[in-house]
């Protein structure tokens, strides 16, 4: 039997925490970015383009609970208390609000997501299970590396509404 063919479990949860624990230690926010679907318990009013930006700090939430399934803490928006409950199969994004560092996952294929669509009329989510949900590694070649130029790439420009200097996390596909 070859290493694809055995049920491996998730590196998704493991490397959560350590990139949470990395944030908290050096004073940085955490923030995860979450796909929203049927499964992920969140305030829908501040969901956009199907996705929400979460900010996971010790000083922002409470009752934190990182799962190998689940994400799970209580936090306030708008002055409401309100309790978030995060499949890890949905984060497709942890970092550092003050320097953009962290690491991106790959987002749930649609079959999943119908999938889990479709089984959130339960009272508990379920995670997905297939591999398509899992993130896959590689390593990374000479030809995948950017080019080098001499001269030091512009800074981003920074968008109507943004703060001056602020990171921004840009999903590449």
């Amino acid at each position: 039997m070859s290493p694809v063919d055995t049920d491996i479990p998730s590196t998704r949860p493991y490397l959560i925490r350590a990139l949470h624990e990395w944030c908290s230690d050096n004073g940085f926010s955490p923030y995860i970015a979450v796909q929203v679907d049927a499964s992920v318990q969140v305030p829908m009013e501040f969901v956009k383009n199907g996705e929400i930006v979460l900010n996971v700090g010790v000083d922002a939430i409470s009752s934190l609970r990182l799962g190998n399934d689940f994400i799970e803490f209580k936090a306030r928006f708008g002055g409401v208390a309100r309790e978030i409950v995060v499949p890890i199969s949905h984060v497709i994004a942890i970092y550092a609000r003050e320097n953009g560092q962290g690491m991106a996952f790959p987002a749930p294929a649609p079959a999943t997501l119908s999938a889990v669509k479709a089984d959130a009329t339960s009272d508990a989510p379920e995670p997905a299970t297939d591999t398509a949900s899992r993130s896959p590694l590689r390593s990374v070649t000479s030809e995948d590396a950017p080019v080098e130029d001499d001269e030091p790439p512009e800074p981003p420009s920074d968008g109507p509404g943004r703060a001056a200097g602020r990171p921004q996390l840009k999903r590449v596909k």
